[in-house]
């Protein structure tokens, strides 16, 4: 099969993922070069990659076919239109847009333009990910019952934290429950399809943020299954990250955020089942990427070489918008206080 290599433009360096996934583009040879609206930040980053530094964003995407968009979120839907016009590919940093109305004009775009998009959700690439979707698919826990999801980080314990950009609202669209929320979102939604209806509280009492430090979301489905989101910038450590409780067995994974990762050496997905002889804990023979390294990396590398095939994206659209419309019912949920249907 003859491969075609993409040619990449990086479109700012706001969000710090840029920096993983120029490492692919570099080491590929397809990185045609850096834009940014900081102009310092983008020709530093040029730079370190090896790659010219282009001021005008019309003028790289002239001479490029594919873009990988790692800006502030709130610059998504302008940055998406610019690319689909000139029918560039597309790979865009999550979560997808500030709010659902920022959310649905990126879908329509990509739509309008028939663009080839993916979204940038890494957690999507990792064995363990593959190892759920077969352990819920083969019913090897029975009927599961009940899915909780922790995902956070512990940046938010240090000093300069507040002065990020993604704790802004104007820029970032929300705080936990949005930037890491997400990846639960969608993670639950890929396992067990669509939820119907959602439960949510939010807090800044730890940091003091104008967006939210700790986000809570109880999802319901049709067959009464609940699904729990937990996100935080303040989870100094923890251990497991994935709970799956089904009528035959349970299945824990840690080492998939940055709460665990670091602290949780070993025995990253264990097992029990209900009709076991032992009675007692199994350890898969299973390491998370996000342990392995090259974590943030795979969506370059997927990006890349589905490119270079001509192949369908891995993670459309239709992801990342069912993943930003189950945030935003959980920020409304929290807001009124009361169950909102999806």
């Amino acid at each position: 099969m003859t491969m075609t290599l993409p040619r990449v433009g990086v479109l700012s360096f706001a969000h710090y993922h840029a920096n993983f996934w120029s490492e692919v583009f570099a080491a590929r040879g397809v990185l045609a070069g850096v834009w940014d609206d900081d102009g310092s930040r983008g020709a530093e980053a040029a730079a370190r990659f090896g790659a010219p530094f282009e001021p005008s964003l019309d003028a790289l995407l002239a001479r490029c076919n594919a873009v990988a968009i790692c800006s502030e979120t709130v610059r998504h839907a302008e940055l998406v239109d610019a690319a689909a016009r000139r029918g560039c590919a597309i790979l865009c940093e999550k979560p997808l847009g500030t709010d659902l109305a920022d959310v649905e004009r990126i879908a329509r775009t990509v739509a309008a333009h028939g663009a080839w998009f993916m979204q940038s959700f890494p957690k999507r690439f990792d064995p363990v990910t593959e190892r759920l979707r077969e352990a819920v698919a083969g019913a090897e826990l029975g009927r599961i019952t009940l899915a909780r999801i922790r995902h956070g980080h512990f940046y938010g314990l240090t000093p300069d934290f507040a002065e990020r950009w993604y704790v802004r609202r104007a820029l970032a669209g929300g705080g936990a429950l949005l930037d890491e929320g997400v990846h639960a979102a969608d993670l639950l939604g890929m396992l067990f399809g669509p939820p119907v209806s959602v439960i949510a509280q939010t807090s800044n009492a730890a940091l003091d943020l104008e967006v939210e430090d700790l986000g809570v979301a109880t999802f319901r489905w049709a067959d009464g299954m609940l699904g729990e989101v937990v996100a935080s910038f303040t989870f100094a450590a923890a251990d497991a990250s994935i709970e799956l409780y089904g009528t035959r067995g349970t299945m824990l994974v840690a080492g998939v955020d940055l709460a665990s990762r670091d602290i949780t050496p070993e025995r990253f997905v264990r097992r029990y089942l209900v009709d076991a002889p032992e009675r007692s804990w199994e350890t898969l023979d299973l390491v998370p990427r996000f342990k392995r390294g090259e974590f943030h990396q795979q969506n370059a590398i997927a990006f890349v070489d589905a490119l270079a095939r001509a192949a369908p994206s891995p993670i459309g659209i239709e992801a990342g918008a069912a993943a930003a419309r189950m945030i935003d019912a959980a920020y409304r949920a929290a807001a009124s206080g009361a169950r909102v249907t999806l």
